[in-house]
Formats: C-alpha cells, sequence, structure tokens
C-alpha cells in the first residue's frame, strides 16, 4: 500500500471520529504503514491501539489485535477498560464462559459500567441464555432508561420469548422517545398484529397507517395496513360495529390501491433500462402483485364487510396519497 505514514494517521483519525465501520481498511493502514512508527505518534497511540484492537476483532485478525492488547495492558495494567478488552478476546476466540464470569464481575463493581453490562447481555443472548439476558437488560434499563437502543433489543428479546405484550411495552418507550420515526409505529403495529386479538387488531390498524403517514414510501407498512385493515373489516366480534367494519373495509381497499400503484410505477421504471423482453417481465411481475393486493381488498370490500349494498360508492373512491382518518 503506497500510501504515506502521515496520510494514513490522518484517516484513522477521519474514521474514528466520524464512527465509520471499515476494520479491514483500518487494520491495513495499521500494518502497511503505522505499526512500524508507533514512537512519532505519542500519546495519539493509545487511542490508535484501541481503534485497531476492537476493528481487527471485528474482522478475525487475531494476531493484530493480541500485539495492540498488549501494550494496552502494559500501559494500563489496573484499567477496568482493559479488563473488558481482555473480556472480548476471550468472546473471539468464543471463550464465552470466561467472558461471562469478567462481565459479571465488572457489572458487579460499578453499576455505571454501561459498556460491560451491555457486553453481558450480548454474550448471554449468543449463549442461548434469553431469561437470562431478559434480567441482565431490565436491570440495565432501570439504570439506564433513555438508552433506546437497549429497549429496541429488549423488544427483540421478549419477541423470542413469544411475550407479546411484554415487546409491545417496549416499543411503546420507543414511539415516545421518537413519536415521528416511523419504524417504530411500523414494528408495534407488527407484534399487536401477532398477538391476534380484536382488540390489537385494531391497534395494529392505528398504528400501521400511522407509519404509511409518517412515511408514504413503507410498503411493509402498506401491506401491514391491507391485512390489518382486511382481518377488522371481516371480523365477526360482537364488539365491532357495522361502521367500523366500512372504514376497515374502505381502509383495505385504499392500501391495496396504493399497493397496485407503487408497482405499477415500479415496473415502468424497470422498463427504461431493460430489453424489451425483460421489460415485460417486469411489468408482469408488477401486475401480479398489483392484482394480488386488489384481490385481497375485495375480500373486505364496504359490502362484504358489511351486507349493504348501498356501499360500493365508497370503495369507487379516487385514492388519496395518505390514509384515511380513522
Amino acid at each position: 500500500m503506497d500510501l504515506g505514514f502521515q496520510k494514513a494517521c490522518a484517516e484513522l483519525k477521519r474514521i474514528r471520529e466520524e464512527g465509520v465501520r471499515d476494520s479491514e481498511r483500518v487494520v491495513d493502514l495499521w500494518c502497511d504503514c503505522v505499526s512500524r512508527y508507533t514512537n512519532r505518534l505519542g500519546d495519539e497511540k493509545w487511542a490508535l491501539y484501541e481503534q485497531v484492537f476492537i476493528s481487527a476483532l471485528d474482522c478475525g485478525r487475531l494476531e493484530a489485535a493480541d500485539a495492540c492488547l498488549v501494550q494496552l495492558s502494559r500501559q494500563f495494567p489496573n484499567s477496568q477498560r482493559i479488563r473488558r478488552y481482555e473480556a472480548m478476546r476471550l468472546e473471539a476466540e468464543d471463550n464465552l464462559d470466561a467472558a461471562t464470569e469478567i462481565y459479571k464481575k465488572m457489572s458487579e463493581t460499578d453499576k455505571l459500567d454501561s459498556l460491560s453490562r451491555k457486553r453481558l447481555v450480548a454474550v448471554l443472548k449468543a449463549r442461548g441464555r434469553s431469561v437470562e439476558a431478559i434480567k441482565e437488560l431490565t436491570g440495565y434499563l432501570k439504570d439506564f432508561c433513555t438508552d433506546f437502543e437497549a429497549w429496541l433489543e429488549l423488544s427483540e428479546l421478549y419477541l423470542n420469548e413469544c411475550d407479546y405484550k411484554k415487546a409491545a411495552f417496549c416499543m411503546e418507550e420507543l414511539i415516545l422517545s421518537n413519536p415521528h420515526h416511523h419504524l417504530y409505529h411500523q414494528r408495534y403495529a407488527e407484534i399487536k398484529y401477532t398477538e391476534g386479538t380484536t382488540e390489537s387488531m385494531e391497534l395494529a390498524k392505528s398504528y400501521f397507517a400511522q407509519a404509511v403517514r409518517l412515511n408514504p414510501n413503507n410498503m411493509r407498512a402498506l401491506f401491514g395496513l391491507l391485512l390489518a385493515a382486511g382481518n377488522c373489516a371481516s371480523s365477526t366480534n360482537k364488539s365491532s360495529t357495522s361502521a367500523s367494519r366500512r372504514e376497515s373495509a374502505r381502509l383495505a381497499q385504499w392500501a391495496a390501491a396504493q399497493v397496485a400503484e407503487r408497482y405499477r410505477a415500479a415496473g415502468s421504471k424497470a422498463a427504461k433500462f431493460t430489453t424489451t423482453n425483460s421489460s415485460n417481465s417486469s411489468d408482469a411481475a408488477g401486475s401480479d402483485v398489483a392484482t394480488l393486493a386488489l384481490q385481497l381488498s375485495l375480500c373486505c370490500s364496504p359490502t362484504a364487510a358489511a351486507g349493504d349494498a348501498s356501499s360500493p360508492s365508497q370503495g369507487q373512491q379516487q385514492p388519496a396519497s395518505n390514509p384515511p382518518m380513522l
């Protein structure tokens, strides 16, 4: 690699400050251009050692990681941070039992050591000990309740255990933290849809609709809205009124029309960059999905949902760009 020492150091600093994950590049720059001249780095070399150590673990280059860890251990022999790096090195060689013990001792020693506590959760999850991971992460969130990534991880752990109510609670915390994040609304709606009760299906419909309002290009939310509204429209539950079923049917038809329109547009756009044969197949694929979406909506048309012959005119309205108000 024909890069000068100064340029290599500048690029490593840029990667470190911007938080870019380019582990192979970091280790290559270190090994080829920097490692032989550490005496010229001054105090900056310790930050570089840390950067290269973590990157080397990330891409499986353990010899480079070991060389950096030796230097860090000599300079900071009693550091909790170095102790955590030693545990991460054990993780890299799949010695999860030893790593778990180190993280547990560190967590008991310092409850405010958030990184070690999160590493402990990660190791427990990797070992398939989900119940213990949930317990540790719940305790962590009592001390660090604004760690939104931890709330998301806890939701995933509850989903793995099929505990949908607690998973939904975690997503509610995230929605409160950022009510304009369409993926939080979508995820919450998916959990409620999975619960499958009449009440949860209504909630799923509302939150899928909100996700579409926040991001009209969210196809997953559109399909979710189509399915949830369709289920609500065909519900036979006594708590479901004729008016609510008609409204759900109208919403399902709107979602189906939006899905169909987007697939047709995608097929037309693909045709500009392909040959005549491939463009025909793209149009056909888009048409097939669009047809399927419209067929799904027929199952929950206002007439079918309410048994009322005077309702079809609602389904004939031109679809708007945003979901109808619930």
